[in-house]
């Protein structure tokens, strides 16, 4: 009888509060038309009651409410309230229902909701009069099923707890259905939903972050970047995700397989995947090999600086060992040569580094620098354990890029850490070099233009990171100067914009792990992670890099040095306990794979801690490797036309594990060869063989370098100095005056030579 009938309600409530602009008819319609459900929950039940009594079926919640599509309604205010509590009570004389067999169904777009929402949220120029209508807008959101607030209908990245059902009506619609223990939050998604419920599959994936801009719901606070709009933000991505995931089950297509991941919890560890497999494998270590390893390094006096990068089998045991014996330090590249230092103060005999070559000598030329050239430093390798980026930036293509730059004066040539002791030399006898990482790297210049505003920069050799860094100085060519000050004081957009076209960078060198993270892996992050918080290494390329800026401006994401991305994964964590709710956070992993290791122990840490103990709410971290598909396997090292992967990287392959997920012909590596070159075996060999067999491991010695540089100084001595000047930076956030001097070509003689603050230990 009601098939083909729709049922017009003319519902009228009591107005908002007079302090908001009222809702007309027009405006009501257009905000929530026939297919959309944000409407008052009274209503909502008034509606189910009716219907339940002409269909005599169970009252139904509003996703799978069969005749809503139906039926048509409009919220009209009143000049004055008639009802005490409208949410309770319905007045029969507020409410007139006719039935009008029509074939007309009018459907308001997307884009027409959105301008309407908008242009009523403009007519309202307070902030705390903005919030009025937010809240009033909570309280048009249908109840949610308490059945349905599960951890997989939670939305991540959110300051408030936030859950979203999405379903698809049977005319191929969309329906949502939200709710946040936060009624600012609950008002922000019911305008949201206002716009896309009822709206087509395509309407719903069209729309933009940059579309919601226009809502102007900024000046709720009166900044542009706050937790709420993220909140937003974030609730729109979960809406497109979880729709491109029905869309793809309605048409029977794969939605596309997981990448590996990790799942931390404080009772342990569970891997997914075969690489996941293979990385977990070693994170709780056999306690025989570690008590073997502490009283080797405790007998002899020996310390240990390993990098992130290390073999997992490496990482789980000398991090349990340092429960045993302080003086092991897993950290970025900087850091190993401080710890290193620190090491020899506290009576350290000999060093031993887990890393590549160009560590090694860092480490070595740093304890000379500090006064303790009596303590050795050993590698792990009778070979050459190399580096993509450190080979790049000694090429004769490097070399001829440093020479372009020492006729274009005045010029600063700013090279990344990652490189030999000999390159730093050499450059900087071309072109006054100072260091940097990818923590400090965008700093370092902004402070360079400060100073010496004619500059040409040079950066080098990492072409990603070189790209990234013009990329992101571009997107800060459309900020306000405010919001640049807070980025860098002394810099507006005009001096940003003047920068621009005087910074360069060498556009021939990569690291083959970073080099990972190209299309196909951005493509499957967009399409099964893009709700994820997303972490990014500064060296991979533009598309992974602009993936993970985005998330970055909503709170989701990070772009920096391995520390910047612990940090970050702490950071989440602990917001997370503090909420004491049941969580789960989901981190896609933008850097080399051994990381995992030291994020597995910074994560416990904190899970069992014993705060974390007390509270009720439980948290678990899931760390998820982006691994290219197409990756190097076990059973063959060829590609199709015969050419071996060892052939192409200039080293043994490392076996890949199960499934092929290990380095890839066409996308880097999951994992660094050259690091897993630096094996636990290599390291108890060279222990053992302290001090009495020292003479056997002149190969593995970090020895110094005997050579001169063409202008016959000491590569030493020359390759420390522009270590030294990103020193006094990070202590001062100044260049020093002596580096300020050559860059302007007045000589270090002119000037009273000022002293650098050496090692920061």
């Amino acid at each position: 009888m009601l098939n083909g009938t729709k049922w017009n309600m003319l519902i009228k409530l009591p107005s908002p509060p007079h302090s908001l602009p009222s809702l007309s008819t027009n405006t009501a319609a257009k905000l929530f038309p026939s297919s959309s459900p944000a409407m008052d929950s009274a209503t909502f039940n008034f509606i189910s009651h009716f219907t339940n009594t002409l269909t005599n079926t169970p009252k139904l919640h509003l996703p799978s409410f069969p005749i809503f599509k139906s039926l048509n309604f409009n919220l009209i205010s009143s000049s004055s309230p008639t009802i005490a509590n409208p949410r309770c009570v319905l007045s029969h004389s507020n409410i007139s229902i006719t039935s009008s067999v029509t074939s007309d169904h009018h459907v308001v777009s997307v884009p027409s909701k959105l301008q309407t929402l908008a242009t009523e949220f403009r007519s309202v120029p307070d902030p705390i009069e903005r919030v009025k209508l937010v809240l009033h807008y909570a309280k048009l959101l249908p109840e949610f099923d308490e059945l349905l607030k599960v951890s997989t209908n939670r939305v991540m990245g959110c300051t408030a707890q936030v859950w979203l059902d999405v379903r698809m009506d049977d005319d191929g619609t969309m329906r949502f259905l939200a709710d946040s223990d936060s009624e600012m939050t609950k008002g922000l998604c019911s305008c949201l939903i206002s716009v896309v419920d009822g709206a087509t599959p395509e309407e719903v994936l069209g729309l933009k972050i940059e579309d919601l801009g226009d809502l102007c719901v900024v000046g709720l606070y009166g900044v542009k970047v706050d937790s709420r709009v993220n909140t937003w933000h974030n609730v729109l991505i979960s809406m497109q995700k979880r729709t491109k995931a029905i869309v793809a089950e309605r048409d029977g297509k794969a939605i596309g397989d997981l990448f590996p991941s990790m799942v931390i919890t404080a009772d342990g560890v569970v891997a997914k995947g075969s690489f996941a497999e293979a990385q977990a494998r070693y994170l709780f270590p056999d306690d025989v090999k570690v008590q073997e390893l502490a009283n080797l390094l405790k007998e002899k006096q020996i310390g240990v600086v390993a990098h992130f990068y290390m073999d997992p089998e490496v990482q789980g045991v000398l991090t349990s060992a340092k429960k045993l014996w302080p003086h092991i330090h897993i950290s970025d590249s900087l850091v190993m040569a401080d710890s290193a230092v620190s090491m020899a103060k506290a009576g350290c005999k000999f060093i031993c580094v887990l890393g590549v070559d160009f560590m090694s000598e860092n480490v070595r030329a740093i304890l000379d620098q500090a006064g303790f050239p009596e303590v050795g430093v050993y590698r792990m390798s009778d070979e050459q354990i190399g580096c993509s980026l450190a080979d790049a930036a000694s090429s004769p293509a490097y070399m001829n890029y440093l020479s372009e730059a020492s006729i274009s004066s005045p010029s600063l040539h700013v090279v990344y850490i990652n490189t030999s002791l000999e390159t730093k030399a050499h450059a900087h006898e071309l072109v006054p070099t100072i260091t940097c990482t990818s923590s400090n790297v965008v700093q370092t210049i902004l402070q360079a233009f400060a100073q010496v505003p004619s500059l040409n920069v040079w950066y080098g050799p990492d072409s990603y990171m070189g790209a990234n860094i013009i990329e992101l100085f571009q997107q800060m060519t459309s900020m306000t100067d405010e919001e640049i000050a807070k980025i860098h004081p002394e810099h507006t957009r005009n001096s940003i914009k003047a920068l621009l076209p005087k910074l360069h960078y060498f556009q021939e060198g990569t690291c083959i792990v970073h080099h990972l993270f190209g299309h196909e892996v951005v493509e499957r992050i967009k399409d099964m992670y893009c709700d994820a918080f997303l972490t990014a290494h500064f060296e991979v390329p533009g598309e992974m890099f602009s993936l993970a800026m985005e998330a970055k401006r909503r709170g989701m994401g990070v772009v920096g040095s391995t520390q910047n991305i612990l940090d970050f994964i702490k950071a989440r964590l602990q917001e997370a306990l503090d909420r004491n709710i049941d969580d789960h956070l989901q981190f896609v992993l933008g850097t080399e794979s051994g990381m995992v290791t030291s994020i597995v122990a910074a994560v416990r840490q904190l899970l069992c801690s014993s705060e974390s103990s007390s509270r009720t709410g439980k948290v678990s971290v899931e760390i998820v490797f982006p691994v290219s598909s197409d990756s190097v396997t076990t059973v063959s090292q060829k590609s199709s036309s015969g050419l071996n992967l060892g052939d192409v990287l200039n080293v043994s392959v490392i076996p890949g594990v199960a499934s092929g997920e290990g380095c890839s012909l066409h996308g880097g590596c999951a994992s660094c060869p050259y690091m897993k070159m630096n094996s636990l075996t290599s390291l108890l060999k060279v222990c053992n063989s302290l001090p009495s067999g020292k003479d056997g491991l002149a190969r593995h010695e970090a020895g110094r370098f005997s050579l001169l540089t063409p202008k016959g100084k000491s590569i030493a001595d020359v390759g420390c100095e522009p270590i030294l000047h990103m020193r006094h930076y990070q202590a001062t956030k100044k260049l020093p005056e002596k580096l300020v001097n050559q860059i302007l070509g007045a000589g270090s003689k002119l000037v009273k030579e000022e002293p650098h603050n050496g090692v920061v230990g």
